[in-house]
């Protein structure tokens, strides 16, 4: 049955946009390693974006419920898309993703295929999806559009922020957010003082070697010493080397 649920909880988008310039990689270690969707889904050129998620689930092979999603979709969203059983058929072409940026969606992460790519491309509409396809969909029972999804070990639900980069796509739950990216700005602001430390290590170690290397230095001797073996058996001249 076609459901359609309106006014679900946004995350706001200073914190989504905070979230955004640290990276699925680092979002998902901040919050105890949890929260990737799928490692198939690959970008078709490299993005790094984060947003509101907009969930959508469409039936195998049809993309109707992608149009009533354009409908729903506001500012600073990443559409969601969801098939009810496996399907490799292109949903989002050039004319939807002209339509999901008239709304301000930043970009697509799709369970399934996308067509366009060159157009897509060229466009700078960021999309992550399971493979590249030419089969258009058609038209088939209605579905769901900002309903909770199920994906392979996420629960989705409208409002959840999704950090999607060349990593990964990453999952943070609504009520973390605020907290993820707190944490987060603190680990940044601890890396950054540790690779202070290490470029004023490294300019010491720099300046000392060069003082160093100007000093004359013996780098090695040469001794000659006899060597006895076997009670009465010598062998003179025998060189060590000494470094």
């Amino acid at each position: 049955m076609a459901r359609v649920v309106r006014g679900t909880p946004r995350t706001p988008l200073e914190i989504v946009d905070g979230l955004a310039k640290l990276g699925s990689a680092t979002v998902h270690e901040a919050q105890g390693r949890i929260g990737l969707m799928g490692r198939h889904l690959r970008p078709i050129f490299p993005a790094m974006i984060a947003g509101n998620a907009l969930t959508c689930e469409v039936a195998p092979g049809d993309n109707w419920m992608i149009h009533v999603a354009v409908e729903q979709a506001q500012p600073g969203d990443i559409l969601v898309v969801t098939p009810t059983s496996p399907c490799d058929d292109g949903y989002l072409g050039d004319l939807l993703a002209e339509s999901l940026m008239a709304h301000g969606v930043r970009g697509l992460v799709i369970d399934a295929g996308v067509r366009d790519v060159a157009t897509l491309t060229e466009m700078g509409f960021p999309v992550w999806s399971k493979r590249l396809a030419r089969r258009a969909p058609s038209r088939k029972p209605l579905r769901t559009c900002k309903h909770p999804s199920t994906w392979p070990g996420q629960f989705v639900r409208p409002g959840d922020v999704i950090v999607a980069d060349i990593d990964s796509v990453c999952l943070v739950r609504r009520e973390d957010a605020e907290s993820v990216l707190a944490k987060l700005s603190s680990v940044k602001r601890t890396k950054r003082a540790s690779a202070r430390v290490w470029q004023r290590a490294s300019s010491v170690s720099t300046s000392t070697t060069c003082a160093r290397s100007s000093q004359p230095r013996a780098w090695f001797t040469r001794t000659t010493r006899d060597d006895q073996y076997a009670g009465s058996r010598s062998l003179r001249g025998h060189a060590r080397w000494n470094f």
